[in-house]
Order: structure tokens, then C-alpha cells, then sequence
């Protein structure tokens, strides 16, 4: 809830005995980003060209997963109508429900599916292209097709290997095992994802096909010609970023700097840590409470989540509003964490604004990486708090997160949160 602020009367007198009139303002923050329910994706392929994965070779790629959310994948049996190799949705869990990563032989997850375009013929170098189309849902191939050919399990043909790499990085690596057996087959280039975690639930469990379901968005191009471009386009188009916004912190002061951060600095102990950490914000607000040249502090939840969603679909972002009392010479200063990181928050540059100007202020905002906990890609790892993790200590002075980062490219600031004065 709202802090109770500290406000000077209506009225004041300056240094001189001039009265000096406050004024009503109202603050607006709005969290505006655009949300996308993909973390990553991306595509993978062979060395060779055509740029197959033939029986012996194998592929890798690497990618970073919090807690709960898992990697999916499709690669083409390339010796076939339309058959593609995928693991059961949402995709191949990367850690044990006590936060301990997956590591070594996953291909138990593997499944063979038929994408219901063509129908099927005997599997092998013969095969012919394209084939007799057909228009059914997507099926597990387990054992036989609808065509009556034989397969022996996904897992004996793909073998899929996990490496914890650190950080809340892996690698999986898939190898073409199906040399030797009754159905072996060059693999194709292919697509993988992970989707987002919110609240325990995947932004997006079934980002490559939904079995029982036609198929879509590209898919088809990869399990009939092995061509991973359109559904790696169409992935690209939901990959992006996803965040909450914590608690806004709020402060108008008087002749001091900004109270809440200066950029350099190790972190002061005064409560921006739990703050850019964990989205708590009332520990820097009782500090800054009463403190010389603090005139008012307020945090600023959501009415019904606390923390400001970003844009969903169709769905609004969050937002919160404050009205407050200013005069003349008075800065303002906010803060608000950027939910899905280790340490980040979105902060009033220098030393606030005028807290007497109207308009959008947006421009006034940076984020910056607190330097108390060790960084992660935002939105996949394993130590964030908002994903049910426990930060790594780290000590590093304060500083702006460059864009691009280690990381990603983030939006523009204005098109992350929204201030307002009115």
C-alpha cells in the first residue's frame, strides 16, 4: 500500500518568508511493453550443404531456462513425406523440481510425429516428393504410421544430450543415431524455443505444433522439405521480452541529490537492494522516510497483482497513479524493478526532474544493474526471485545495463513503462 507521505502544508514560506504555494500533481506509471511469450528461439543445422544431419554427425545449440520452463525442438526425418522429430509438449524439462539441472541423456523425451499433410509412404531414400497431399491433424507416429510402416522409437534414432554450462546455461546437442537401424535418415535443419514462465505457468507450451491439431505457422515447410525458414520467422515474431514492474517507489525531496541511488557507487544498504532484487520497495521507503530533505515517499502497487503486467495480447498493461503536492524547486525520483531480472531497475536518471512539470517524462528514465546479484539472461534464471529463485551475491558499483547486453536487446526505455506528470 501507498506509504503515508511526509507533505509540507499548502502554504510554506521559503528561506526569505515568501510564501510558496503547493500545487497538485498527478503521477502515472504505465508498464507499455509490448509483451512476447517466447524467451528465446532460434534455429540449427549440419555442417555440410545441403546443411543435413547425417547418421553419425550431430548439432548443437545453446540456450538459457529458469526454473520450469523447458526447450522444445523440430528437425525433419528427412526420409519421409512429412514426419518430424519433436519432444512431447511443452518441450524437454532442463531441471529436477528441486532446482538441480538436467544433465546428460534426455532422447526418452523424443517423439515422432506425423504433420498430416501427405500421406505417407515406406520411409527411405526412395521416397518421393512431395507426395499425395492429405489434410489431417498432427499424430504421434508410435510404432506405425496411419500407413501401416514400421519405426522403431524416436529415442533410437535422435539422441538428445543435456549440458549445464553455468549461469542457467545449456547445451543440447542432438546426433543422428539412426545409422544401422530399419528407418535411418538425414535430419533436417531445424527450429527450437523456450517459452516463459509466469506465475508456474509457460507463457507458451506448445510453441512448434499442438498434437490432435493441424498444423501451422511453417511447420509444414520443415516436415515436408526441411525447410526451418518460415517457422523460424514466424517464431522470431513472439520471441522478445516479458516483465513486471515492481511496486513503484515514489519520492519528492528538496535540496539533496537523488535519495535513492547514485550511479557509481556500491550499493548503500539503505534498501535499493531488496528493491532491485526481490521488487521490494518498503525498505528504501521507511529509510527515506523523514530523512532531511525527503518531503514525501509513497510505493505505488497495482490495485489487484501489486506488480504492473506488461501488455498482453489485447490485455493492457499495469498501471498506477499518485497524486501528490509540489512547489517549486522540488525533485522527483522514482523506482521500479525490472521483474524478471536478478538486479535491475528502472530509475530516474541524475537527479530526478522538476517535480512542478507536466507532460511525459519518460526520457528522464534508465535502467540500471544494481551490482548486488550475479546477472542472467532476464526471464531464464535459475536465481532470479521473481522465478522462484535465490540471487547469487555479487558487489559491483551501480551502473547503467547497456543496450544490447550479454544478454538480449531490450526496447527502447519509453517503450518498457510510461511516466506521466499531470
Amino acid at each position: 500500500m501507498a506509504l503515508l507521505p511526509i507533505l509540507l502544508s499548502a502554504c510554506e514560506q521559503d528561506d526569505e518568508g515568501t510564501p510558496v504555494v503547493s500545487q497538485p500533481v498527478t503521477i502515472t506509471v504505465e508498464n507499455v511493453l509490448h509483451s512476447q511469450p517466447l524467451v528465446e528461439s532460434g534455429t540449427f543445422q549440419g555442417t555440410g550443404t545441403p546443411a543435413l544431419i547425417l547418421p553419425g554427425q550431430s548439432t548443437s545449440f545453446q540456450f538459457s531456462a529458469a526454473k520450469g520452463e523447458a526447450v522444445t525442438f523440430a528437425t525433419m526425418y528427412g526420409w519421409s513425406n512429412d514426419l518430424f522429430f519433436a519432444p512431447v509438449n511443452p518441450g524437454i524439462p532442463v531441471y529436477q523440481a528441486n532446482g538441480t539441472p538436467i544433465e546428460g541423456d534426455v532422447s526418452a523425451q523424443v517423439r515422432l510425429w506425423d504433420n498430416g499433410t501427405r500421406i505417407n509412404q515406406a520411409p527411405g531414400a526412395s521416397v518421393n516428393h512431395p507426395g499425395i497431399a492429405e489434410t489431417k491433424n498432427i499424430a504421434e507416429v508410435n510404432g506405425s504410421d496411419a500407413q501401416g510402416n514400421s519405426y522403431v522409437p524416436a529415442s533410437q534414432l535422435v539422441k538428445a544430450t543435456l549440458k549445464y554450462e553455468g549461469n542457467s546455461v545449456f547445451t543440447l546437442t542432438l546426433e543422428n543415431t539412426s545409422g544401422g537401424t530399419a528407418n535411418e535418415t538425414p535430419l533436417s535443419p531445424g527450429v527450437w524455443a523456450v517459452s516463459y514462465i509466469v506465475g508456474g505457468n509457460l507463457l507458451n507450451a506448445a510453441p512448434l505444433y499442438t498434437s490432435g491439431q493441424p498444423t501451422a505457422n511453417g511447420l509444414t515447410n520443415i516436415a515436408e522439405m526441411g525447410n526451418n525458414a518460415p517457422l523460424n520467422t514466424y517464431l522470431g515474431t513472439i520471441t522478445g521480452i516479458f516483465t513486471p514492474l515492481s511496486p513503484v517507489l515514489v519520492v519528492i525531496y528538496n535540496g539533496i541529490d537523488n535519495p535513492i541511488y547514485k550511479a557509481g557507487e556500491l550499493d548503500r544498504g539503505q534498501g535499493l537492494r531488496p528493491l532491485a532484487q526481490k521488487g521490494n520497495a518498503d525498505t528504501l521507503a521507511a529509510y527515506l522516510t523523514g530523512k532531511p530533505g525527503i518531503k514525501a515517499v509513497y510505493v505505488l502497487p497495482a490495485p489487484t497483482t501489486k506488480v504492473l503486467l506488461p501488455v498482453i495480447g489485447s490485455q493492457a498493461g499495469g498501471k498506477v497513479s499518485q497524486a501528490i503536492m509540489v512547489a517549486p524547486d522540488d525533485r522527483l525520483a522514482i523506482a521500479t524493478m525490472y521483474g524478471f531480472s536478478n538486479d535491475w531497475f528502472f530509475a530516474t536518471a541524475d537527479n530526478g526532474v522538476d517535480a512542478m512539470q507536466r507532460g511525459d517524462i519518460s526520457s528522464s528514465i534508465h535502467l540500471y544493474d544494481n551490482g548486488t546479484a550475479l546477472n542472467q539472461f532476464p526471464g531464464a534464471g535459475i536465481t532470479q526471485f521473481n522465478l522462484a529463485g535465490t540471487p547469487l551475491k555479487e558487489s559491483q558499483p551501480l551502473a547503467a545495463v547497456p543496450n544490447p547486453n550479454d544478454f538480449t536487446t531490450l526496447p527502447t526505455i519509453p517503450n518498457m513503462i510510461r511516466v506521466e506528470l499531470k
